[in-house]
């Protein structure tokens, strides 16, 4: 009798374990070529580590927002998949809709935790959460310099343009995720959740950026992210307890 698929399997795990090792690596190689290269250009090692430390400091807490998304992911898909792909070129920005919008094609959830997904269903929310992403690594190299080139020129002809078109493109990038959020808003009560979620933690974004600005905390600036995902998710639970109160 076949072994059942399980979002968990050891192969994945070991699969996974052996990716990370690699792209683990490489951050290893390049943090001893620069230290050494360093101390040639006569740089005193205590600079070194102050370096490191700081950096370490501003990297860790900022990664905890990636980390709630791997733990939220991993409630459907398994650990494997969310750590591999959060941990690599992924970004809890794209992966989580990606995720989501892969497990309604296939008729379930990311939130419906109470139904295991079979290897069909599985193997389709990975192959797009993969290939999506992989399409910022195989199109930069080829199309970033000539349209990096092409906004300067604009820039450079009429700098008011330029700065509309960026906006342009970021409202771009926005729209498509408020998509997601306004989209099942006709269904109902329960579909504002999502909006009222998503207004708590634009609060709590906007109260963080007033602290920076009443109170001259600059160090807020790298745990902003952090800090408004975190909220939001604690709040997701109460307004979701108060909207379907009030539905019923």
């Amino acid at each position: 009798m076949p072994k059942p698929f399980t979002v968990n399997d050891p192969f994945l795990f070991v699969v996974v374990g052996i990716i990370l090792l690699l792209v683990l690596s490489q951050a290893v190689f390049f943090l001893v070529r620069s230290w050494r290269r360093a101390l040639a250009l006569g740089m005193e090692k205590s600079t070194l580590w102050k370096v490191v430390k700081t950096s370490a400091a501003f990297t860790v807490v900022p990664a905890i927002s990636i980390l709630i998304g791997v733990v939220a992911l991993s409630r459907k898909l398994g650990l494997p998949l969310p750590w591999l792909r959060l941990s690599v070129i992924g970004a809890i920005t794209y992966e989580t809709p990606a995720a989501e919008a892969a497990a309604r094609a296939v008729g379930t959830t990311i939130g419906d935790t109470a139904t295991m997904l079979t290897a069909p269903q599985y193997s389709v929310i990975a192959w797009v959460m993969t290939l999506g992403i992989m399409a910022g690594v195989v199109f930069t190299p080829i199309l970033a310099k000539k349209l990096i080139g092409g906004v300067q020129g604009l820039e450079k002809r009429d700098q008011k343009w330029g700065d509309i078109f960026m906006n342009a493109l970021f409202m771009g990038m926005i729209a498509a995720f408020l998509g997601m959020i306004f989209g099942r808003v006709t269904e109902g009560l329960a579909g504002w959740i999502p909006v009222f979620v998503m207004l708590a933690s634009a609060l709590i974004m906007a109260l963080v950026g007033l602290c920076i600005k009443l109170f001259k905390w600059e160090w807020l600036r790298d745990y902003a992210l952090s800090l408004s995902m975190l909220g939001s998710m604690a709040l997701a639970i109460p307004i979701t307890n108060l909207v379907m109160g009030v539905a019923k």
